[in-house]
C-alpha cells in the first residue's frame, strides 16, 4: 500500500491498518506526513495515563467524544453524542478500558486494540426519554464496582462532562468525583509526532477546500453557496464537519462573527472565512483568509486593513518560541491601532488539536479576564489570530495562521497564500 493510499484511511477501517513510519516532508521540514495509527493511539493513551498518575486518578469516565477519541481512537455518531451523555468510556490507571456503547453499535469500535471490553451503556436515551432517575443509580453502581476492582484502594474518579445526577450517583457509591476536563486538555496540549502528521493532513485537505471557494468567488454567488462548496470539499477530503459558519461578505465582514447567509456577493467587496474544520482523523484545521471580489481592484482602505491584519499575524508569529510565557506574548504582541481596538479578536493565539484547545492567550488588556499564564512548549500547535475592523466602517479583514511550536521557534502548518492584490503586490 502506498503512503498516499494509507493517508486516506480512517480509524474506522480495521481491515486496512497501514504501518507507516513518521517521515519528514519532501521539502526537508520537520512536519511528518504519514503515521502508524496504532502508534498514534498508543502515544495518546500513554500521555493520558501519565496525567492520571500525576493527578492521582484511579480512573476517568469520559463522556466527551473528543476525549473518548483521544483515549481510544473510537468514534461513533460524533454529533449526536456531543449533546447526549449516553456513551462513555471507562479508563482506569491500571486495568481494562471499557467502552459503554449505544445499543447495536459496538462493532464499530471493538476491533481497536485500545478497547478491552464493550458493554451497553446504562444511560441510553436518558436525556430524551426522562429516564434520568432510572439510569443514574445502575450507572453509579457499575462504575463503583470497576473502581473497586481496579483502583487498588484509590477512589478518585475524573469526569469530563455529564449530567449532574450521574456525578451524584458516583458520589453516593463513595467515590471522590472530580472534573477532569482541564486535566485532559492540559495533557492534550503537547502533540505526538503522529498527531502532528494528522494535523498536517487535515490542513492540506482544508486548504484544498478553501482553494475551491476562492475559485468560485464571483458577483452573484451567495455566501451559502460558497460555504456549501467548502463543506462539500471538507467531506470529500476525508474531513468530518465544520464547527462554525464563518463565511461572510461586504458589510457583513464587519463586525466579525456573521454566519453564512443567502446574501449575494457584489463586485468590489471582501469575502472573509474561517475554516474551523474538524478534518481527517478527527484533527482540527483552523486558518482564515480574506479575498477581494473582482472585477476591479480593492480600495486603498481595503488594502490598508489587509496589510494591518497581515502585519499583526506575522509580528505575532515572530515572537512565538518555546519558553515564552503567555503574558509575555500578550505584552509583546502587535499593537492594535486605537480605532480598531473595540473590534479586536478575543485572542492572540489559541491551541489546536482535535478542536480549538488550550492555551488561549488574550490581548494584554483582556489577559487577566480571559487567560491563565503558562509557557509555550515544543509540540504545541496554535493558531495566530487577527481581525481588523472599526466601528462604523463597511469592511473588515480576518486572517489566521496555524503553526507548530518547535525546539527553536515555529513551523507553519497553514501554507495557503495570502492575497497579492490586497497586499498591493500586483501594482
Amino acid at each position: 500500500m502506498s503512503i498516499v493510499e494509507s493517508e486516506k484511511l480512517t480509524d474506522s477501517e480495521p481491515e486496512h491498518i497501514p504501518v507507516v513510519p513518521s517521515a519528514p516532508m519532501a521539502n526537508g521540514d520537520s512536519i511528518p506526513t504519514a503515521f502508524d495509527p496504532k502508534q498514534l493511539r498508543a502515544g495518546r493513551l500513554a500521555r493520558l495515563r501519565a496525567m492520571m498518575a500525576e493527578q492521582g486518578y484511579a480512573a476517568l469516565v469520559l463522556f466527551d467524544p473528543n476525549n473518548q477519541r483521544y483515549a481510544t481512537g473510537s468514534r461513533n455518531m460524533f454529533g449526536y453524542f456531543l449533546r447526549n451523555s449516553t456513551r462513555y468510556v471507562y479508563v482506569p490507571l491500571d486495568g481494562p478500558i471499557i467502552l459503554f456503547e449505544y445499543p447495536g453499535s459496538a462493532h464499530i469500535s471493538t476491533w481497536l486494540e485500545t478497547i478491552d471490553e464493550s458493554r451497553t451503556s446504562k444511560v441510553v436515551w436518558s436525556a430524551v426519554n426522562q429516564r434520568d432517575n432510572l439510569s443514574s443509580d445502575p450507572f453509579g453502581v457499575e462504575i463503583a464496582e470497576l473502581v473497586e476492582e481496579h483502583g487498588r484502594g484509590n477512589r478518585k474518579v475524573g469526569l469530563d462532562r455529564c449530567a449532574l445526577n450521574l456525578a451524584r450517583s458516583l458520589e453516593a457509591q463513595g467515590l471522590a468525583v472530580f472534573d477532569c476536563m482541564q486535566d485532559t486538555l492540559h495533557c492534550r496540549r503537547i502533540k505526538t509526532p503522529e498527531e502532528i502528521a494528522c494535523l498536517a493532513q487535515s490542513m492540506a485537505a482544508s486548504e484544498a477546500s478553501v482553494a475551491e471557494v476562492e475559485s468560485a468567488i464571483k458577483p452573484g454567488v451567495t455566501e451559502n453557496e460558497l460555504f456549501a462548496i467548502m463543506y462539500g470539499e471538507v467531506i470529500r477530503g476525508g474531513g468530518e464537519f465544520i464547527e462554525t459558519r464563518l463565511l461572510n461578505s461586504g458589510p457583513r465582514t464587519n463586525p466579525w462573527f456573521h454566519e453564512a447567509s443567502d446574501r449575494k456577493i457584489r463586485p468590489g467587496e471582501l469575502v472573509a472565512l474561517d475554516t474551523d474544520t474538524i478534518g481527517c482523523h478527527g484533527y482540527y484545521s483552523d486558518f482564515s483568509r480574506t479575498f477581494h471580489v473582482g472585477p476591479g481592484r480593492p480600495s486603498a482602505y481595503q488594502r490598508e486593513l489587509y496589510r494591518m491584519a497581515y502585519d499583526q499575524v506575522h509580528h505575532n508569529m515572530g515572537i512565538l518560541k518555546p519558553g515564552i510565557s503567555y503574558r509575555e506574548i500578550a505584552e509583546q504582541a502587535w499593537k492594535i491601532p486605537e480605532r480598531f481596538l473595540d473590534r479586536r479578536y478575543p485572542s492572540i493565539i489559541h491551541g489546536v488539536g482535535m478542536h480549538g484547545e488550550t492555551p488561549l492567550v488574550a490581548h494584554h488588556m483582556d489577559f487577566d479576564r480571559f487567560s491563565k499564564d503558562g509557557i509555550l512548549e515544543p509540540g504545541m500547535v496554535v493558531s495566530v489570530e487577527s481581525y481588523i475592523g472599526e466601528v462604523g466602517a463597511a469592511d473588515g479583514v480576518k486572517l489566521e495562521e496555524e503553526v507548530l511550536i518547535t525546539d527553536t521557534g515555529i513551523e507553519k502548518l497553514s501554507r495557503y497564500p495570502f492575497s497579492e492584490v490586497l497586499l498591493g503586490r500586483e501594482y
